[in-house]
């Protein structure tokens, strides 16, 4: 799927709605209630004047009625399909992420249902907790995001959120808000995504080196001597991966909350881990990711300060 064939072949509701079944039940339609892989469609009966909305089905087992949207993040959703649909696509294909007024211009929707749509995407994105581990060579690196600008047009440091990422050289990165950079805040991050294994490549700074004691080895690099590379011994991955998600906040987003910012991670890391694939391939990733996952948005609201 690219951007033109969507438009082209899934801006009509029924084939957008094929689509997402497809992707989300490649082996038969699954109840969302139950759990039992035993549904059929409802149709209007013959003769009878009550039609049925298009896409519904009936699970043999519960006898709940469900939808494609039901149990994911377009649960509750009025928004057609098909907008969902060139939605996920862009976001997925736009490197450095897509502004809610972006979606809200390209989609014909408003701001308010622009912005909601982005954070459940953002959502659908983000990875199952723990499911495994990075190994191998793993560079870890963090940074400060945000702040409130000053008269001088600066940013203070004292109200920046400070970013830990783990990137798995030629592999995943994951990224998190975190309280601080002390050891203390950043060990167990690093303890429960990396294996022990596993050899640590950091910069010089002081609150890895008790974490690097816990792992197969630590190398560190000296970037306040103008030291960036020795041997396999670099953060350049890391650092790589905060130069587009610098971009991406700053150039796109503008401002990020700290109550929003891990869904805006979880983006950049989606990105960053399906590099190697299309971008239609990225969209589908992201659809099927979308299952079991609902976002409300009082939460969201109230977040939002």
């Amino acid at each position: 799927m690219d951007l033109a064939k969507l438009a082209a072949d899934y801006s009509d509701e029924g084939k957008a709605r094929e689509l997402l079944e497809s992707l989300r039940w490649p082996d038969g339609t699954v109840c969302p209630h139950c759990g039992a892989p035993d549904a059929y469609r409802l149709t209007a009966k013959a003769g009878s004047a009550r039609p049925v909305r298009p896409g519904v089905w009936k699970c043999r087992v519960c006898r709940k009625q469900f939808t494609v949207r039901v149990g994911t993040i377009l649960e509750d959703s009025h928004i057609p399909l098909s907008k969902w649909v060139l939605a996920i696509h862009l976001l997925c294909a736009s490197k450095k992420g897509m502004s809610a007024h972006q979606l809200h211009r390209m989609l014909g929707v408003t701001y308010k249902s622009a912005w909601f749509m982005a954070h459940r995407i953002r959502y659908a994105m983000t990875r199952p907790p723990l499911s495994d581990k990075l190994a191998g060579i793993v560079e870890a690196d963090e940074t400060f995001i945000g702040g409130k600008r000053t008269g001088s047009g600066r940013r203070g440091p004292h109200d920046k959120i400070p970013v830990l990422t783990l990137v798995e050289r030629g592999g995943q990165a994951r990224s998190f808000r975190v309280a601080n950079v002390t050891a203390k805040t950043l060990g167990p991050e690093i303890t429960a995504h990396v294996e022990r294994s596993a050899r640590l490549m950091t910069d010089e700074m002081a609150s890895y080196k008790p974490i690097g004691r816990g792992m197969a080895g630590h190398e560190t690099v000296s970037h306040s001597t103008g030291i960036y590379a020795r041997g396999e011994a670099h953060v350049n991955s890391a650092e790589s991966y905060f130069a587009t998600l610098k971009r991406g906040i700053n150039g796109v987003y503008h401002h990020v909350s700290p109550a929003h910012l891990p869904r805006y991670l979880a983006e950049f890391d989606f990105r960053y881990n399906a590099r190697d694939v299309s971008d239609g391939e990225r969209a589908e990733r992201a659809m099927r990711g979308a299952e079991g996952k609902r976002l409300t948005f009082a939460p969201l609201r109230e977040a939002r300060g």
